[in-house]
This record gives C-alpha cells, structure tokens and sequence, in this order.
C-alpha cells in the first residue's frame, strides 16, 4: 500500500525520497525494520496479554533437565511472526505479484491450520490438538492452491538460460529468450545442466508429456509442503531452536530470489531468470526481521512459545517460497535440520515397531526422537548402548546454537551448489 503510494506522490508531484519506494533494496531493508520493531515491541503486549488469560503450554515430564520450569510460558505466540509478517508486506510489496499472493495465502492458510491446533490444546484441553488427518489435509489443500497457481497463472513465468561456447568450449556468456514461457523446469544442485524439467520424465508419452510434468509438479509441491510444515513442528522442541534455523533459511532464500529475479545476476550464475521473483525479496525481509524479532523473547529462557501457530507457518512459507522460486530440489541441503529431526522421528518409531513385532519389546535408535532430545536426554540409551558410548546430556542452549551452526553451513552449501556444478 505504502509502495503505491508513494509511487503516485513520486510520479505525479515529484516529492524528494519518495522515488526510492521503487527499488527492491530499499523496500527489503524497511519491511526488514519494520518487522522487527513489530515483534519485538507489539510482541511484548501479546505475550503480556497471552500470561493473563493464562495460555499456558502444557509439558509431559520426559525427564529432560530444566523441562518442568517451562511449565505455563505463554504458547500461541507465532501469531506475532504472522502480523510482524503480513503488516510490512502488504505495506510495502507489491500487492498485483502472484508470488507475492501466493505467499501472504500461505502464511494465513497455516496460520489458521496452527492456530486451530493450539486452540484445541489450550482452551478444550486437548493434549493432541487438531486430529493428524485434518492437518494433512490442510497442508495437502495448501500443496495444490500453490501447485495449480503456478500452472495456470500467466505470471509464472521463466526464461531458460543459453550458453555461448567459445572456440575452447569454454561458456563465454549466457543469454536468455525474449519471451517468457509457462514450463515446469527447476533447478537441480550438483549438475553440470542444472535444469531439470518434470515433463522430460514422461516424453515416452509425446505431446501429453507437459501435462503429465505439471501433475508431478503438483504432487512434488503437496509433498515438500507437508514435510517441511511437519519438520519445522519437530524442530520445534527448545527454545529459539526453530525460530533461529527459520531465520538462516530465510536469507538464504532471499539471496535465491534476489539471484534469480535479476536478470544481469542469473545470467553471471548461470540459472533461470524468473521474472517477478525479485519482489520476494520483500517478504523474505518482513521474514527474517518477525523470526530475529520474535528470537529476542524465545531465546534460552524462552519467555513465549510459538506453538504450531508458528512452527506450522514458518514450515509452509519456507517450503512454498523455495516451490515459487523453483529451487524446491534444493530444500533437502537447506532444510537439512528440519530434514534430520524429520527423519530422526520415523526412524525411531518404525524401529520400535519392527523389535517389538520380532523380539517381543521395543527398541530405540535413539534415546529420544526428534533428534534434539537425544542429546538433550542424559544417560546410556539407545544406539549407545551398543557401543557403551554414554552420552552425558547437553545443555539446552549449546544444542541450540550448534544447530544453528550446521544450519549456516547447510545454507552455505545451498547458495554455492549454484556454481558448484
């Protein structure tokens, strides 16, 4: 609102500063700023009204050090991500970018889903919340908005990169067409031809191979949406753990849309341009200052909770701004922690069930799942145990931060797979 706002005063009265509304940059930093003062600041009343109306989280006694002491903190506190999101974004971004639509839907379309969960745990006193099935179908309903948007929108759009091979074989330059075009092509890390295009899997079948690649393209999309949404919930288990790994993935992620919106920067890289992606920048701003702002009350000791309110969002915006910037492929190096602690709990139950069905008793993998609980948990347990390897337990801020550590280098890795290839 702001941007056309001040686009107007600065095309029709010339106002001196208001030009600078139409760079992306400049935006970035101020829906960034904004953010930021919105979860810190405006944070602080709705953590203040959250403690008087008691929303307080709940805590099963698993046996972790200092795990009781969070009894009561106030939970639900991801509304405050969402509005420190949302306020600068519609500001600032423009409101006629399908990317930019298709992320604010999102983030509401989540919001809602874990804000039903934590509803249902807080106020009916329902310690499973919101029924598993009905969570699936949110984020299966959410997959398919995203996934038919970019099908059938005339605004996602690509333009494949060319290269110009000199006499040595050598690329010399990268040139783009002069025309955008609907495909189904993504980026693919670690290959010399980075392209990948859903619809080559299918060319057995002719000219029906396109649409056959847009059905796969859907179904990847439900796909990386519900596991992503479901691996950011798991990492939410210690205080700033999610909320940090959210705010390294979301530069991240703007560094990709900035690369890959700008045609001189795509070209040096040699990548797809992706006309409009540019504008996410903006959000990815309002992103990372509502997780840093929000880091400032839910670092060691945690004075507020996100709950699934937050941890169901945060999944899903991370998850459908990788599918519209076409690095989806990307997310299992990006995502890696939420990818771990996804896994850590799958392979936990299933080796349970498989020792209880053969040996007549369940056994652990590790000591507890996700996977931040096991070196949180003290004692000789699980996979230890075979190889009497004790594991005193962690303190809960060191596991935190070294997280966060193999997050950066996680994010590292997935800006540089664009030039390692």
């Amino acid at each position: 609102m702001l941007y056309y706002l001040f686009t107007y005063l600065y095309k029709y009265f010339d106002i001196p500063g208001a030009g600078l509304f139409n760079f992306i940059s400049f935006r970035t930093g101020l829906a960034f700023i904004m953010a930021l003062l919105l979860s810190t600041l405006f944070g602080r009343r709705i953590i203040d009204y959250l403690q008087k109306k008691q929303i307080g989280e709940t805590i099963r006694d698993l046996g972790l050090e200092g795990q009781m002491t969070k009894k009561g903190t106030p939970t639900m506190g991801g509304i405050i991500i969402i509005i420190a999101i949302l306020i600068p974004t519609l500001l600032l971004a423009q409101l006629n970018n399908t990317y930019i639509l298709i992320l604010i839907v999102s983030t509401i379309w989540m919001g809602l889903i874990g804000f039903l969960d934590d509803y249902i745990k807080v106020f009916k006193k329902n310690k499973e919340g919101l029924k598993g099935k009905f969570k699936i179908v949110g984020q299966v309903g959410l997959g398919l908005i995203v996934g038919l948007t970019m099908y059938l929108s005339t605004d996602t759009v690509i333009r494949e990169n060319t290269e110009v091979k000199g006499e040595n074989k050598r690329v010399e330059n990268v040139t783009y067409g002069k025309h955008d075009v609907k495909s189904t092509k993504t980026t693919i890390p670690f290959f010399k031809n980075n392209n990948l295009d859903y619809a080559d899997l299918f060319e057995q079948t002719g000219e029906a191979a396109q649409q056959y690649g847009w059905i796969l393209f859907v179904l990847v999309v439900i796909f990386i949406v519900t596991a992503v949404s479901n691996g950011a919930n798991m990492t939410d288990g210690l205080d700033g753990l999610a909320t940090g790994s959210s705010a390294i993935m979301g530069v991240t992620l703007g560094i990709l849309a900035y690369v890959s919106g700008n045609v001189n920067y795509a070209g040096y890289l040699n990548i797809m341009y992706l006309p409009g992606t540019g504008e996410l920048l903006i959000f990815a701003g309002a992103f990372i200052g509502a997780t840093i702002g929000f880091l400032w009350y839910n670092a060691f000791p945690a004075q507020v909770f996100m709950g699934d309110t937050g941890s169901l969002t945060l999944g899903g915006i991370i998850a459908v701004f990788a599918i519209a910037i076409h690095k989806e492929l990307l997310i299992p190096v990006l995502c890696g922690v939420f990818l771990v602690e996804n896994l850590s709990v799958m392979t936990q139950v299933s080796f349970f069930k498989y020792t209880k069905k053969r040996y007549g008793e369940g056994r652990r993998i590790f000591k507890m799942a996700p996977l931040h609980h096991h070196f949180q948990k003290p004692g000789n347990a699980g996979i230890q145990a075979y190889f009497q390897r004790p594991l005193q337990g962690l303190p809960e801020s060191k596991i935190v931060v070294r997280f966060w550590i193999v997050g950066i280098i996680l994010a590292a890795i997935t800006i540089i797979t664009l030039k390692i290839r």
